[in-house]
């Protein structure tokens, strides 16, 4: 069945004046829920994204495929420090992340960032996001919220609908994790970890709600806020057991130095912090470059080398080399100078589209600039993959107007080989990122045809 078909349909009941009134309770209801990032609404279109049944089934299979490769890179660099130096590591990383073996998987939460045709099947992946993933918060409260929509009741006389709500599955994880970490308190507690005036808070904010009407006493806490005393980690008089880090480890570290409270904590075991340090090994850019390049091959099964093949682009630290591409060797700088209409140039560890250019939409003097300008720092560069584009509604102008925007498919992944849900975002521009400014955020259903 075609989703085309779905889509039309949901477009068919928008009259102007339902569209007008959606548009209305949107507005009036987004910051009331916490649904901002900064100062903007997190969603600006009317119309959630679908999946068939059959089409979802596909991306967690492939997705779940992936991660086993992602799982034997990890534990391969873990051991072996010639293998990790492919990664590009800071030095402090590498003091980090020895403070992991023994404990429980480093990435309770993690998402893979991708590009879904699912007419044909088309599936590739540009980014591992296995450090810090955000938007469960946001995507449980938009799915709670277009349930309300007059729009998807009327849907639902046609379709059934399913969500895919997470922030319970997160919370289990979390509490998954600590017992595994040996941890000692009966009813832990958490603190989710990040600075007190990122445009995420509103977010950090719908977790924490969500775990307190779990029974988990949580608060937000600023790493500037925490002090490490008495074999506990404290924010004021809160006892911390479990750390949810959604602070960057490069920021925490930039800021606070290594001798920092979380990290005491950590180095003690008086805490478990997830996702834990050694988790940046994979969230690093370049962690394409090691699973695509044919230098690691043989660390891989069969099936995985099938599934990298298929779904991640070809990728490469910025360096003077010569390489294989498409089976014939060339001179990396060169070839990609040449080509760079084939190709996205991106720091290897930014995040929110920092730093990513696009060398179809960038002028050649600029391109050979920045291709200069990455090998003094570490860059990847990776194929271009096609963007996919679907029709949204909107409000604009006192009329309803339906127009294409990109859309990318991010399957959340829970303790390091479970997909559930997804993270959906929108933007009329290649560069699809919430925190780049711009762009739109939308639920995620599985849908399935009423007889």
């Amino acid at each position: 069945m075609m989703i085309t078909e779905a889509i039309d349909h949901y477009h068919s009941l928008l009259t102007d004046q339902l569209a007008a009134d959606i548009d209305g309770v949107m507005r009036s209801t987004l910051f009331g829920r916490g649904l901002y990032f900064g100062t903007r609404p997190v969603c600006t279109v009317l119309r959630p994204h679908f999946y068939f049944a059959e089409h979802w089934q596909y991306l967690k299979i492939e997705t779940e495929k992936l991660l086993g490769a992602f799982a034997r890179a990890h534990a391969a660099c873990m051991e072996d420090a010639e293998l990790r130096s492919q990664l590009a590591l800071e030095s402090f990383e590498e003091e980090l992340f020895g403070l992991d073996f023994g404990g429980p998987v480093p990435w309770t939460t993690s998402r893979l960032d991708s590009f879904y045709q699912v007419e044909n099947q088309s599936l590739r992946y540009v980014e591992y996001n296995a450090e810090t993933p955000a938007g469960m918060g946001y995507e449980d409260v938009l799915a709670e919220l277009f349930f309300e929509l007059e729009s998807l009741k009327r849907f639902q006389e046609h379709y059934h609908v399913e969500k895919m709500p997470m922030l319970k599955t997160l919370l289990d994880v979390l509490l998954r994790a600590y017992r595994e970490s040996a941890g000692s308190q009966t009813h832990p507690q958490i603190a989710i970890v990040d600075w007190h005036d990122v445009p995420t808070l509103n977010e950090h904010e719908l977790s924490r709600i969500s775990f307190e009407r779990h029974g988990v006493r949580t608060i937000l806490a600023d790493p500037r806020s925490l002090e490490y005393r008495n074999g506990h980690l404290w924010a004021g008089g809160f006892r911390i057991d479990i750390v949810y880090k959604r602070v960057l480890i490069s920021e925490l570290i930039r800021r606070m130095g290594m001798n920092n409270p979380i990290v005491r904590a950590v180095r003690d075991k008086a805490v478990l912090m997830t996702n834990s340090f050694s988790a940046k090994l994979m969230a690093k850019k370049a962690s394409f470059a090691f699973l695509s390049d044919e230098q690691n091959h043989h660390l891989f099964t069969e099936e995985q080398l099938h599934v990298i093949a298929n779904h991640i682009p070809w990728t490469r630290i910025v360096a003077d080399r010569s390489t294989v591409y498409k089976g014939e060797k060339i001179d990396l700088l060169q070839f990609v100078s040449q080509n760079r209409d084939r190709f996205v140039l991106k720091p290897n560890d930014e995040y929110g589209g920092k730093g990513v250019i696009l060398g179809w939409e960038t002028p050649i003097d600029a391109w050979n600039e920045a291709l200069r300008q990455a090998l003094t720092s570490p860059h990847v560069v990776q194929e271009r993959v096609s963007g996919i584009v679907r029709n949204f509604p909107t409000w604009v102008n006192d009329k309803l107007d339906i127009s294409p925007r990109f859309v990318d498919a991010d399957p959340y992944i829970f303790y390091g080989d479970t997909v559930y849900g997804c993270l959906t975002r929108l933007s009329s521009v290649s560069l699809l990122n919430v925190t780049a400014g711009g762009g739109s955020v939308v639920p995620t259903f599985l849908i399935t045809k009423k007889d």
